[in-house]
């Protein structure tokens, strides 16, 4: 059975897992670690992907991620590929080192988000990397050290995390620690990365219940963490845009429509779009022109960010601004 799309849509909370191919190692020492580290730390701000928990072990790592305006898919690609190829000179190896596909799972937040903080960060003790809580919050390869206030990474994201916790951060990292203590006895939870419609029904109990009574029938999905009704949110957002997607290019949509459309709006010349400049209406023009682009068409933002000589931030910022903009004013591209 063919594999299914990926869920890529800016704004949701994704538990990313990478394994290395065959089960073998992707970091061989400290040096790949901090190799890892330092891609993460110029990555995420400049793509305002935020994290809240990570974790490295020897042959995988473990993500929570809440995307911004560019695609998950960029970010894990320029993240992966870029590793990939500087682990492979430094130990003078070939080929892949990765499995073909990281494995990307849209969370119900109000559910799962401390769980999965909690899930992550303890992945080093079930590893037996680190005897315990104590040895924990010194492993440098694992967010809790940030999160209790041992060491600083200015690109994992803290104070949402300590606010689940407490409103001052004495009592919401007091409370963590509490919290984390409490999950070390729980082992593996498979129901938090596979399962499909097992995990979307809340694990093997919540199922075994539901046959008891024939309600077990319910929407599930292995790219989704969430209750029924989440998972059916998602899967009709996402089955939305793709129809929307695919409509506008049967329609022979494409960036040259998309520009027409946008310089007919502002009374311009096509031309004036790929024009950069900080003139207010000219602005405006190419921030409509990003979003109807990339949100509606489905272009990439490297793409554009190419055709209009624009950074990736500065494209980020563009779409939503672009995305404001179109509807207070009620602007349609068809």
């Amino acid at each position: 059975m063919p594999r299914r799309a990926r869920l890529d849509t800016a704004g949701v909370l994704y538990h990313i897992i990478i394994r290395g191919i065959e089960r073998r190692r992707i970091f061989l020492d400290d040096q790949d670690r901090e190799n890892f580290l330092h891609r993460l730390s110029e990555l995420l701000p400049k793509t305002h992907t935020r994290c809240y928990a990570w974790a490295f072990l020897p042959n995988h790592a473990h993500f929570l991620l809440r995307t911004g305006g560019v695609p998950l898919a960029t970010v894990m690609g320029r993240l992966l590929t870029g590793y990939a190829v500087s682990f492979n000179r430094r130990h003078r190896r070939h080929g892949q080192l990765f499995q073909n596909r990281y494995k990307s799972i849209v969370c119900q937040e109000d559910i799962y988000f401390k769980e999965l903080i909690r899930y992550i960060h303890l992945n080093p003790i079930r590893a037996n990397l680190v005897s315990g809580m104590d040895e924990l919050k010194d492993y440098e390869f694992c967010g809790h050290g940030t999160l209790v206030g041992k060491r600083e990474r200015p690109w994992q994201e803290t104070k949402d995390v300590l606010l689940q916790f407490g409103e001052t951060e004495k009592e919401a990292r007091g409370r963590y620690v509490k919290y984390m203590k409490e999950g070390v006895g729980q082992g593996r939870r498979p129901e938090l990365v596979g399962g499909g419609l097992i995990r979307s029904l809340g694990g093997w109990d919540e199922v075994k219940k539901l046959r008891r009574t024939g309600q077990d029938r319910m929407k599930g999905d292995e790219r989704i963490l969430g209750e029924s009704d989440f998972v059916d949110e998602v899967l009709l957002k996402a089955e939305d845009e793709y129809r929307r997607e695919y409509d506008l290019k049967r329609r022979g949509y494409d960036l040259k429509m998309v520009v027409r459309r946008v310089a007919e709006i502002y009374g311009m010349e096509e031309d004036e779009l790929f024009s950069p400049g900080r003139q207010k209406r000219r602005s405006e023009a190419r921030s409509v022109l990003l979003y109807w682009a990339i949100r509606e068409l489905g272009l990439s933002g490297t793409y554009m960010a190419r055709q209009l000589e624009m950074s990736q931030p500065g494209i980020v910022y563009a779409v939503k601004r672009g995305e404001r903009v179109a509807k207070a004013k009620g602007y349609s591209l068809t």
